[in-house]
């Protein structure tokens, strides 16, 4: 332990860490920057942050306050002692609806202020797109401001008091006529009265620099508002009392569509004087699909307010009548805004890659320029991005002249850096020539605080010099920000990782086999550290439970950074920081789709895994989960799983089997079948149901075969109902050309190799055994062989084992040539039914669902086909997102069962309870079924097994063929 790190442990009652996780898990913000700091201090209250700066002062060490870490321009790292505001001081210390303020504390999440001022009619004005992560702090810090900028200002409009602690050890409370001001800063500003009249650009955005001008006579002197976008350099916050505004009744979004950007660019100004609440502009080379928006190349988004929905369509109206677009789109469902909302919101991670997947980073996110120059600003911004060879995708606030982009600049190399300098001094001219301000949202930081002089010249910059000066004389607070800083190519956090590829298991096909291309995918948008999730997204489960940054997708991927660059997490794959950080992770793949980035942490860890224990004992639950299907195939073969089942339910041997196998205890040991769906298939006969449509072959999956055979048989029934012709995957593998028809058995005189069984290989993928699931997938490829030679789709039951079959067999298997071809062959149970058998009518069950849609499934395979067929089958309602925390081996795994038993208490057992009376509930999961009986004593079932008692029952189809039953496709 160090003198520093012993000093603070006697000194504050919050936690400290100078342990290397808690040290890489805030080496980074959400900008191109990195920065080492020797340890992390969570204060519990403002006594602790005293005596944190006390300790540091004394020593002469540097303090960085940090909030949510979602920070583009790298102010949030540093590398002395950071301030974790949202482990403790993160609450609504008060709030009056009455006088509309309330009181804060900087690590309160922005959401969690929105929720407590919304049943008053209430809102906090700015809202950037990170507003269910970042902080109150944070925003203080860098003046955020978001979409409603037009019509509530700044963070800066929005602050009435601030309890600010200086290095030095003072208490101010600072606030209009020069409340709180420190000794010498009046001083300084009555001297440089005329400068600060006339050096400041007159912008609605103008973020950059320290706002002097705030504190002049005609302005109020208003200490407060000054010390907004000081980036944490002048003191630290620990209180702080904000306005709040009266939230609009109702709501309605205009989408307005122009031919490119620049065209709409020009089009904002002219509608700020209808008062819109949002003027925000998209292209469409950031919207994923343009299905259901206006005609154009780019769009803008303008939201109006008021008191009834038919006032505020009235005023949309109005704006689309004033635009005089060809094409346009008045929205006033709340769910629909709500989507496309979320295109807008996601756009910062979207942006980090370009449509040909390349890569492109922040550094010039935020500029801004007067509105009525925007479009004027595009075309020269263009411009300059061709003459430098570079790609960009702008967005972002039109009606306020801000525009985000993200650039593939090359940060890898030094010649790529260069490019990336001098492109940046060229875009601090271009934007000073416009009339604008080099940030207009996100602060400076290290990315363009060196170029301030070119904004504001020498002298300007020279009394922000002398401000920090007054504030801050020893230069403590977040050095080498705004004043004094440090060059804008210095310290990128790229400059540590690996130049050469690191030998992987996964071919990573979208990083181009670069594992360290797959963990930069991670740039800290932080929407993995969402409280609270909503709909059908899913990520990250772990950080909801814990709170706790390593158990998030971002803290992850950081480690992994960490990892790769050695200098931190100093032992490679064999890090026990890194190890301990994955084993939370769910593997629920909820980051894949969510992650606007599209990180994929349940490969990293399978990959990770694979390594850490390369030639080494491995946790017992990796020989029993793992080899799960080798264990249930041979219990079958020796006919001892009725024997074993049987024996598990015996209290003090299922206790030794547990405690054996790394199974946690409250865990019941599920019991195989009494007979196999494989049996049962064998025994039925292969007459069938004599239907003479579409060939499909029925995937027997592990759990489908052994432990819920009754959703194989379930699903044979109602495919064979609506015409199919099922049939089971090979078992034995041809030397010559098989049958070429999926049947189980070779055509007759067909040498053959031995007998086998199918396995997507799910069990030792998610426990990092990739060696043994390559082979397992091979010889699946081998006995899928005369399947690939036609064109029978493969149906699979359980949605892990599709994911797996979808993604994880191309990408561990990017060689050969049939992993793409089965892989593309998957269908889900819904799919099959919507695509081979259209214009067959389900039965009409006719009662309402509960439960939740497989994590699997939402981020792999989607479930638009199956919304649609419960919709045809009148299985009214919505299913929640999230995970059920089972999660495969996870939930059954030593040392899990709380966050388990926790995450199924986020969303599926609440739904399950608050279900409607004769609800069904639907879990197609083996994994979901099994944590609804045991922690709720709830059976939940496949949608087939639904679907085929219905069919039992004899309940009637939805319509005849040219009727429900033909289209059934269509509801949305």
């Amino acid at each position: 332990m160090t003198e520093l790190e012993a000093a603070l442990r006697g000194a504050v009652r919050g936690e400290v860490a100078f342990d290397a996780a808690s040290r890489a898990l805030t080496t980074m913000d959400a900008s191109n920057y990195r920065r080492v700091p020797l340890g992390v201090v969570a204060p519990r209250d403002a006594d602790d942050v005293a005596a944190v700066l006390q300790v540091c002062r004394e020593r002469g060490v540097p303090v960085v306050a940090r909030g949510g870490g979602t920070s583009i321009a790298g102010q949030a790292t540093g590398t002395g002692v950071v301030l974790d505001f949202t482990r403790h001081m993160n609450r609504i210390v008060s709030l009056d609806p009455e006088a509309r303020t309330a009181v804060v504390q900087p690590g309160l999440v922005l959401d969690r202020l929105q929720e407590a001022a919304a049943p008053h009619g209430l809102r906090f004005g700015p809202d950037p797109s990170t507003h269910s992560r970042c902080t109150l702090g944070g925003m203080i810090g860098n003046n955020s401001c978001g979409s409603h900028s037009v019509a509530w200002g700044t963070t800066a409009d929005s602050v009435r008091e601030l309890t600010v602690l200086t290095a030095r050890g003072r208490w101010l409370r600072l606030g209009r006529g020069w409340a709180g001001a420190p000794e010498g800063l009046r001083e300084l500003v009555e001297g440089e009265l005329a400068r600060l009249r006339t050096g400041f650009p007159d912008l609605p955005r103008r973020i950059s620099g320290y706002a002097l001008d705030a504190l002049l006579p005609e302005r109020g002197a208003d200490v407060a508002r000054s010390f907004c976008g000081s980036e944490g350099t002048l003191g630290v916050l620990t209180e702080a009392v904000v306005r709040l505004v009266e939230a609009p009744r109702a709501r309605a979004l205009a989408v307005l569509g122009y031919g490119d950007e620049s065209a709409a660019a020009e089009a904002a100004a002219g509608l700020l004087p209808l008062e819109p609440l949002t003027v925000e502009g998209m292209a469409a080379d950031l919207v994923p699909s343009a299905a259901g928006l206006p005609r154009g190349g780019a769009w803008l988004f303008v939201e109006t307010g008021g008191e009834t929905a038919g006032e505020a369509r009235a005023r949309a109206e109005a704006v689309v009548r004033a635009a005089g677009v060809g094409d346009a789109l008045v929205v006033t469902d709340p769910g629909e805004q709500r989507v496309l909302w979320r295109i807008r919101e996601d756009a910062a991670g979207t942006a980090t890659r370009m449509p040909d997947g390349s890569e492109a980073w922040p550094g010039w996110e935020d500029c801004a320029v007067p509105p009525a120059r925007l479009g004027a600003y595009l075309r020269d911004f263009r411009g300059l991005l061709a003459a430098h060879g570079l790609r960009g995708t702008p967005y972002g606030h039109f009606g306020d002249g801000c525009i985000h982009v993200r650039i593939d600049f090359d940060l890898l190399t030094e010649a790529g850096i260069g490019r990336f300098r001098r492109f940046s001094e060229e875009l601090a001219e271009l934007v000073v020539a416009h009339g604008g301000s080099l940030s207009g949202e996100h602060g400076d930081g290290q990315a363009r605080a060196e170029l301030l002089p070119r904004m504001y010249g020498e002298e300007t910059v020279a009394l922000f010099e002398r401000a920090k000066a007054v504030w801050d004389p020893d230069d403590l607070l977040n050095p080498g920000m705004l004043v004094r800083p440090a060059p804008l190519d210095a310290n990128l956090r790229f400059a540590v990782l690996p130049r050469e590829p690191v030998d992987v298991a996964f071919g990573y096909p979208a990083d181009g086999g670069d594992f360290s291309a797959a963990v930069r995918r991670c740039v800290g948008v932080a929407k993995c550290r969402t409280a609270s999730v909503s709909g059908p997204a899913v990520m990250c489960p772990s950080f909801r439970v814990t709170g706790e940054e390593a158990h998030s997708t971002r803290g992850r991927a950081r480690l992994l950074h960490e990892m790769l660059a050695g200098e931190l997490v100093t032992d490679g794959w064999r890090s026990t920081e890194v190890r301990d950080a994955l084993d939370l992770c769910l593997s629920c793949k909820g980051c894949r789709s969510d992650c606007p980035a599209g990180v994929d942490m349940a490969a990293y860890k399978a990959e990770f895994l694979h390594h850490h224990y390369a030639g080494r004992r491995r946790p017992a639950a990796h020989y029993v989960m793992g080899w799960l299907p080798l264990w249930l195939r041979w219990a079958d073969r020796t006919r001892l799983a009725r024997p074993a089942g049987a024996l598990v339910s015996v209290r003090p041997l299922a206790a030794l089997v547990k405690r054996l196998g790394g199974i946690a205890a409250e865990r019941e040991i599920p019991r195989p079948a009494g007979e196999t769906f494989s049996r049962w298939w064998r025994r039925r006969g292969a007459a069938g149901s004599g239907a003479t449509g579409d060939l499909v072959v029925l995937w027997p999956d592990t759990f489908t075969e052994y432990l819920s055979p009754s959703v194989g048989r379930a699903a044979v029934r109602v495919l064979e109902a609506a015409g199919l012709r099922v049939v089971p995957p090979p078992t034995l593998r041809p030397r010559g050309r098989g049958a070429g028809d999926g049947a189980s058995r070779p055509a007759a005189g067909v040498a053959t190799a031995r007998r086998g069984r199918v396995c997507c290989g799910l069990t030792y993928v998610s426990t990092g055994q990739l060696d043994r699931a390559r082979a397992v997938m091979r010889r699946t490829l081998d006995l899928m062989g005369p399947v690939l030679d036609t064109g029978a789709p493969v149906v699979v039951l359980e949605p892990s084992c599709a994911a797996a079959l979808r993604t994880d067999l191309p990408e561990l298997l990017p060689g050969d040539p049939r992993a793409a071809r089965l892989a593309a062959r998957i269908l889900t149970f819904a799919e099959t039914l919507e695509r081979h058998a259209p214009g067959w009518a389900p039965p009409d069950v006719g009662r309402p669902v509960t439960g939740q849609t497989h994590c699997h499934q939402h981020a792999v395979l989607g479930d638009a086909a199956d919304r649609r067929l419960r919709a045809a089958a009148g299985l009214t309602g919505e299913l929640s997102g999230g995970c059920c925390g089972l999660a495969g081996n996870f939930g059954f795994e030593r040392g899990h069962f709380a966050v388990s038993a926790a995450c199924a208490e986020e969303r599926l057992l609440p739904a399950v309870r608050d279900a409607p009376p004769g609800a069904v509930v639907l879990a197609d999961g083996f994994s979901c079924r099994t944590q609804l009986e045991q922690l709720a004593g709830v059976r939940g079932r496949h949608l087939a097994e639904v679907l085929a008692e219905a069919l039992e029952r004899g309940e009637p189809g939805g319509g005849d063929a040219g009727g429900r039953g033909a289209g059934w496709r269509e509801p949305q």
